[in-house]
């Protein structure tokens, strides 16, 4: 019974999806509050049924009910529970089902904290991200329908995939999704203010928190998913430029052009096309995403198999939101205004290069994820794109922006001078040089590249706190009074400072690993031992094991080094219901880098194939990471950011002349 209930509430939430498209926007309209708070109503009573299907569906799977198709494929009774809980959305079906929830938990916030809002612009916002919702709960219950029943019942459900059965599938994918769904609001307030014929401060102010809310989110996501990917597949790597990697690398790239864009429409009013045309693409590309992983145009660790049906579906809705989108902000760009105008040696100046170089950099990580796909399309030809391609184009790109982008948050709006400029940055710009100096003498001129990596790095982490300096004004004040002014600063500058200081240290990680990682493959028995970067690794036992759903054959390592003794163990797990292998990296975790060590099957002569890698300061990727994440989590703490004071904005349209609807 559990199963038809949660199926009657998909069927009374897409109803509720189509409701809340349709009424608020004949409300907006005609000017009828009545109608316009009907897409708030409809908003919250979509999220209502929605959770109540999704926890059908997740008592499903607790309960072992094998009568559910679904369950029967990606669950087991041995299978520990906390997986049981994360292969909820761990299969195609259930992973739609969590983003249709993430979609209404989102349409609900705006409906539940949008009153400061126009009410003709919340209806409007409300209205698209109903249509949005819809398009989702058709391709739920039309193509993709997690509550359909199989019969005969089988005594025992088959398995999740094994490499799933991990604690990262309980937080990564709704962490991503928060992201990637969180970009809808963006789109659904770039498609409103299109559709009103109204853009302004306000609008920017409002929808730069749910930007940043969904940024963050996208960086945590792919974070704890590089970190994913590193620890449990046994590859030693934390990035492998897959198709579906890059799917979520995109809108995070735009996501942040966006959330800078917003702030100088926000300040100057400026770049209001611009800001518009990437609220856009954002949620676009997040969209591409969802259809790379559920087309089975690719083959990829990430992606569900599944037939091409599903992926024609979720073709025609990319194209008919984004066609439509595009299309109307073809038929309103001509009469918005450029807003204000400002100098080539600005704050604005710097944040517009900034953003023409990510979305450079997008393109070119766009044409490396697709043109294989075009080409089997076009061609029957089975092509590949790997790091090379990658390090000729996407890499100097990035090389660049990161050198400017010191200099935006030290530069003055509207206007400044070079020699002033040169100034504030002449500390960072010294360290870096001294870095670059230094690691080209310590490790040679063969390593010049990644010595410019290390400089790139300490040239970020310096110039994001030359901001505090110059906002505190050291140096040139009274100790006291320069505390006055850090107790005084706003969080929005705290946030700014830890996020491009948390972008340096993952600069530097990135960096290390690539240019000194080194590893060795090689047959060990018990007693043997080997050398690798100045640790002495000695294999000291193995022997069977057996987990709750699964057996391993586990080996133990002793790694002695300058930091001491630490014991590692790595497994090679086979999952009977499946048959299907695994490998559990050993990975002994250090400030300065980790001793990474996996293990295959045995060989012929009793031994076991190992391989183990040094990973020099690769956890600072992570770390920067997750810093950024916090940086921008204090920026959002700040109420400034958060809280849309419309009231005290003077409304500035941005269109040539009111346009109506």
């Amino acid at each position: 019974m559990t199963a038809e209930i949660g199926q009657f509430a998909l069927i009374l939430a897409l109803v509720l999806a189509a409701v809340q498209a349709l009424v608020p926007l004949a409300g907006a309209w005609r000017n009828d509050p009545v109608l316009m708070a009907v897409g708030r109503s409809a908003a919250l009573l979509q999220l209502l049924f929605v959770v109540v299907a999704f926890l059908g569906l997740m008592v499903c799977y607790l309960s072992n009910d094998f009568s559910v198709a679904l369950v029967a494929e990606h669950s087991n009774a041995s299978q520990p529970m906390i997986y049981r809980l994360g292969a909820t959305w761990g299969s195609h079906e259930g992973s739609m089902l969590l983003w249709v929830l993430i979609l209404a938990l989102y349409g609900a916030a705006v409906a539940l904290f949008g009153g400061a809002l126009r009410e003709s612009l919340q209806a409007r916002v409300l209205a698209v991200q109903g249509l949005i919702g819809a398009a989702f709960l058709g391709f739920l219950l039309f193509t993709s329908n997690p509550f359909t029943r199989l019969s005969p019942v089988p005594l025992d459900g088959a398995e999740l995939n094994p490499v799933l059965q991990d604690p990262g599938l309980v937080f990564h994918p709704p962490i991503l999704y928060a992201g990637y769904v969180g970009l809808s609001i963006a789109f659904s307030f770039g498609v409103a203010a299109l559709i009103e014929g109204r853009v302004d401060n306000s609008w920017a102010r409002w929808v730069r928190p749910w930007v940043l809310t969904a940024w963050i989110f996208l960086t945590i996501g792919i974070a704890m998913g590089s970190l994913w990917a590193y620890y449990t597949l046994g590859w030693g790597g934390w990035w492998f430029w897959d198709p579906v990697e890059n799917a979520s690398l995109m809108p995070w790239l735009l996501a942040t052009a966006l959330l800078h864009s917003s702030l100088v429409l926000e300040r100057r009013g400026a770049l209001v096309s611009w800001t518009i045309l990437l609220s856009i693409l954002a949620f676009s590309l997040s969209l591409v995403g969802t259809f790379l992983v559920r087309s089975g145009v690719l083959t990829s660790v990430h992606a569900f198999a599944l037939d091409a049906r599903r992926g024609v579906y979720i073709l025609g809705i990319i194209a008919a939101l984004t066609g439509s989108s595009l299309a109307l902000f073809a038929w309103r760009a001509p009469v918005l205004k450029t807003g204000a105008l400002f100098k080539a040696l600005s704050r604005e100046y710097a944040i517009t290069i900034n953003n023409l170089l990510i979305v450079v950099a997008t393109a070119t990580v766009f044409l490396g994820t697709f043109y294989p796909v075009f080409m089997d399309v076009l061609h029957g030809d089975k092509i590949s794109i790997g790091p090379p391609y990658y390090n000729l184009t996407f890499v100097p790109i990035f090389m660049l922006l990161f050198v400017l982008v010191t200099f935006g948050p030290v530069m003055n709006w509207k206007r400044d001078e070079m020699r002033l400029l040169l100034a504030r940055v002449r500390w960072p710009a010294g360290l870096a040089l001294v870095a670059l100096v230094v690691g080209a003498a310590v490790f040679g001129f063969k390593h010049v590249f990644a010595c410019a990596g290390l400089a790139l790095g300490v040239w970020l982490i310096v110039g994001a706190l030359v901001v505090f300096a110059r906002r505190w004004r050291i140096g040139q004040l009274p100790a006291a009074e320069s505390f006055s002014l850090a107790r005084a600063t706003p969080l929005a500058v705290w946030g700014l400072v830890i996020a491009h200081a948390g972008l340096g240290i993952t600069t530097v990680g990135i960096t290390c690993v690539s240019a000194w990682q080194t590893n060795k493959v090689l047959s060990m028995s018990p007693g043997q031992n080997v050398k690798l970067a100045g640790n002495t690794i000695t294999m000291t036992a193995v022997r069977p094991v057996m987990g709750p759903n699964y057996e391993a054959n586990r080996a133990e390592f002793d790694v002695s080094g300058p930091f001491g003794h630490r014991a590692l163990v790595s497994e090679r797990r086979l999952y009977p219901a499946s048959q299907t292998t695994t490998t559990d990296a050993g990975i002994g975790v250090g400030i300065l880098g980790n001793v990474y060590i996996s293990v295959a099957d045995p060989n012929p002569d009793g031994g076991l194939t190992v391989r183990m890698w040094n990973h020099p300061f690769v956890d600072w990727i992570w770390a920067g990471a997750l810093l950024m994440a916090f940086g921008g989590a204090v920026s959002l703490a700040d109420r400034g950011v958060r809280v849309a004071r419309i009231e005290r904005v003077p409304v500035r349209p941005m269109m040539a002349e009111p346009v109506t609807s």
